[in-house]
C-alpha cells in the first residue's frame, strides 16, 4: 500500500487511518485482537487511539483501547509492523485533564503502561488548553522526544489560529512543532477544514487526519429517511443533523458516483477525502472484518476528476 509522509515527521503512513475509539467499546478483545492482525495484513498499519478512550462507556474509566491495543502488542510481536498514536488532555477524572507538564508526564507514562510499548509515533494534543502557555506543553513535549519516548506530536481539535500560534511558538523557541492536526472532516462538514486549516497545514506542510470521516455513518447511505431514526443508538442524532436538503444532494451524489465507480458510497466517500489537498489520511473504523474489507478497498481507489468534482458539488457549502 502505497503510504503518506505525516508533515515533515518522518513517519510514512497509509491514506487510511483506523479509529481505535472501538476497541474496549463496541468491539471485544477477541475482535480486537481480530481487526489488528487483519488491518496489519492489509497494510493498514496506523492506529489512532487515546488515553480516554472509552470513559463513555458505563463501567470505563478510560484506557480500554490503549490497554486492549497493549495486550496485542505484547501477544503478537508485531509492535516494529505498527505506527500507534494516542493523545493526552481529555478529562480522565476530577482535575486529570490538559496540557499542564506535569499532567503530561504521567500520562505518557501511564499510556505507554497500558500500550506496553516504550514508544509512541505520535503524542497528541486531544485539545487545546488555554490555561498552559503553549511554550509549556512544547517544552514538556521536546523532553520526551529526546528522550525517546515520542517520535512525533501532533494536536486535535485546535482553531487555526491556536495552530498557528502553536507553530509560531516552536519556530521562535526552537520547540517541537506539531506536524499534524486532527479536525472533524467529511462530505458533510467541510467548512471548518476548508475555512482555515486547510490553508495552514498546506504552507506549513503538516499533515492532516480528520476523523468523523463517514459522518457518523450517514456517508454509507445507511441512513435515508426519518424511519431509519432506529437503525442505531446514533440513528436518530444523524437523522436530525444530516437528513436535509444538502444532505440528500450528497447521497444522490455518492449513489451516482459508486455506481460509476463500481464501490459503494461509504468507499467513495473517502476517496474523495484522500483527493483532497491537505488531507494525508482520514480516520476510520470497522468493527468486523467485513468492513474493514470494505475500508482496504477504499484505500486503494482512484476517483476520476469528474467523479470527484461531483461529489464537490453536490457537498458545496460556501
Amino acid at each position: 500500500m502505497i503510504k503518506r509522509a505525516l508533515g515533515r515527521s518522518g513517519l510514512q503512513i497509509p491514506p487510511l487511518t483506523f479509529g481505535g475509539n472501538v476497541f474496549g467499546w463496541t468491539v471485544d478483545e477477541a475482535g480486537t485482537f481480530s481487526l489488528l492482525d487483519a488491518l496489519v495484513d492489509a497494510g493498514l498499519n496506523f492506529i489512532d487511539t487515546a488515553d480516554v478512550y472509552s470513559r463513555w462507556v458505563p463501567g470505563n474509566q478510560g484506557g480500554e483501547s490503549e490497554t486492549l491495543i497493549g495486550k496485542w502488542l505484547k501477544r503478537s510481536g508485531k509492535r516494529d509492523r505498527v505506527l500507534i498514536a494516542t493523545k493526552v488532555g481529555m478529562e480522565m477524572g476530577p482535575g486529570e485533564k490538559g496540557l499542564a507538564p506535569a499532567y503530561i508526564r504521567r500520562s505518557l507514562e501511564a499510556s505507554l503502561a497500558r500500550l506496553q510499548t516504550d514508544h509512541v509515533d505520535l503524542y497528541q494534543s486531544h485539545q487545546d488548553d488555554p490555561a498552559t502557555p503553549l511554550t509549556d506543553t512544547l517544552a514538556e513535549y521536546a523532553k520526551h522526544i529526546e528522550a525517546g519516548k515520542v517520535r512525533a506530536i501532533g494536536a486535535s481539535n485546535y482553531t487555526a489560529v491556536r495552530l498557528s500560534e502553536a507553530l509560531i511558538a516552536s519556530e521562535r523557541h526552537s520547540l517541537p512543532r506539531y506536524e499534524s492536526i486532527q479536525p472533524e472532516y467529511n462530505l458533510y462538514t467541510r467548512e471548518p477544514f476548508e475555512s482555515g486549516l486547510q490553508s495552514l497545514v498546506k504552507t506549513q506542510q503538516m499533515g492532516t487526519i480528520n476523523y468523523y470521516a463517514l459522518a457518523s455513518g450517514f456517508l454509507s447511505g445507511k441512513y435515508r429517511g426519518p424511519g431509519d431514526a432506529g437503525k442505531s443508538a446514533r440513528g436518530k442524532k444523524i437523522v436530525d443533523t444530516y437528513l436535509n436538503d444538502r444532505g440528500y444532494r450528497i447521497l444522490k451524489a455518492l449513489d451516482e458516483v459508486s455506481e460509476d465507480a463500481a464501490c459503494t458510497p461509504a468507499q467513495a466517500a473517502l476517496a474523495w477525502q484522500i483527493a483532497q489537498p491537505g488531507i494525508t489520511s482520514p480516520i476510520v473504523s470497522a468493527t468486523s472484518l467485513a468492513q474493514l474489507d470494505e475500508l482496504v478497498k477504499a484505500a486503494s481507489l482512484t476517483l476520476t476528476h469528474d467523479q470527484l468534482a461531483k461529489l464537490s458539488r453536490a457537498s458545496e457549502w460556501r
